[in-house]
């Protein structure tokens, strides 16, 4: 009996551990995908090759979570701290995060899209959340540099005391 019981906590435990493997770190190379836009337009990463990129991934009903640092960078970006040239910021919906249906969080994204003048993408299997380990039902900011390295993450509301560090990094990894 014991001997089984150890089989099934080392079996939980290393199967727990392979699930946090591929879990995206400062340092660590992100993953690619492919998602559609709300006008049926596929994205990947390459898609904004060259350019720092600013990966905010939203479960929908949280989607103002993080609202005082994405209009931060957004104001970088009026400043023009933020290039268009060197910088993309872009929403990743969590569709499979939310019990809202597709027509609603295509309308949510739509004005979010609007408002900071991006890309909101779908994904409705949550594959990027499974595949960086992000948190699930909140907001998750990822700064991706030019190599697709992650520069920052922070999964929940980001305090406000990292706001101006992270635009700083921003603008600094546009230089490299």
């Amino acid at each position: 009996m014991k001997r089984i019981l150890f089989f099934v906590v080392a079996f939980v435990f290393l199967a727990g551990g392979a699930a946090f493997a591929d879990e995206l770190k400062v340092g660590a190379k992100a993953s690619d995908w492919s998602f559609k836009d709300a006008d049926d337009k596929a994205f990947t990463m390459e898609s904004w090759a060259g350019k720092v990129l600013l990966v905010t991934y939203v479960d929908p009903d949280e989607s103002d979570l993080n609202e005082h640092f994405t209009d931060a960078m957004k104001k970088a970006k009026d400043d023009g701290i933020l290039k268009d040239e060197t910088y993309k910021g872009i929403g990743i919906a969590d569709c499979d995060a939310t019990w809202k249906p597709n027509v609603a969080i295509r309308a949510i994204a739509g004005r979010k899209a609007k408002k900071y003048n991006t890309v909101i993408l779908f994904d409705y299997d949550a594959s990027v959340r499974k595949a960086w380990g992000l948190g699930k039902d909140t907001s998750n900011v990822i700064l991706l540099d030019k190599n697709r390295v992650c520069r920052y993450i922070f999964k929940g509301k980001v305090p406000i005391d990292q706001v101006a560090t992270v635009v700083k990094l921003a603008a600094d990894l546009q230089k490299e």
